[in-house]
C-alpha cells in the first residue's frame, strides 16, 4: 500500500472488516426518530386517525376533530406504558368509548376486505406514537 502499491484483496477486505467494525452500531432508530414518524402517524388522516377525534399540537385546528379530548399536555399526564395501554386497550379506561384498538385484529367494524384481521397499526407504529405523545408535555 506504500509507495504506490494497490492494495491486495485480502488487505483491502480486512481494512473494510476493521472499518465496520469501528462504526457506530444503529441497530434501534433513536427515539428522537420514532417520536418524528409517530408525529406523522398521529397527524395522518389516513393511517393514524388521531386527529379525526382529538386535537393535536401543531396540527390546525380545521383539520382536528373534537370528539375527544386534546393531545396537548398529555405526556405530562400519563406515561410511555399508560399511552401504550390506552392505544391498545382503550374500553379499558373507558367501557363506552369510540376509540378503537389499534392493536387489536378482531372485532372491528367497517374494515376492508385486503385489512381483515391486521391490526390498525403495527407494533412498531404503536411504539412510534407512543415516543410521540409522550414528548407532548
Amino acid at each position: 500500500m506504500r509507495g504506490g502499491a494497490e492494495p491486495t484483496r485480502p488487505a483491502l477486505a480486512l481494512a473494510v472488516a476493521l472499518a465496520t467494525l469501528a462504526a457506530p452500531a444503529r441497530a434501534q432508530p433513536s427515539s428522537d426518530d420514532a417520536a418524528s414518524r409517530g408525529a406523522a402517524i398521529v397527524a395522518s388522516r389516513s393511517i393514524g386517525l388521531c386527529i379525526l377525534c382529538h386535537a393535536v399540537p401543531g396540527v390546525d385546528p380545521v383539520q382536528a376533530g373534537t370528539l375527544a379530548p386534546s393531545l396537548a399536555g398529555v405526556g405530562a399526564r400519563l406515561d410511555a406504558d399508560e399511552l401504550r395501554q390506552r392505544l391498545v386497550a382503550p374500553r379499558r379506561f373507558n367501557p363506552a368509548t369510540i376509540m378503537p384498538s389499534y392493536a387489536a385484529t378482531e372485532g372491528l367494524e367497517r374494515v376492508a376486505s385486503a385489512r381483515r384481521g391486521q391490526p390498525l397499526l403495527d407494533a412498531r407504529q404503536i411504539d412510534d406514537v407512543v415516543a410521540y405523545l409522550v414528548t407532548l408535555k
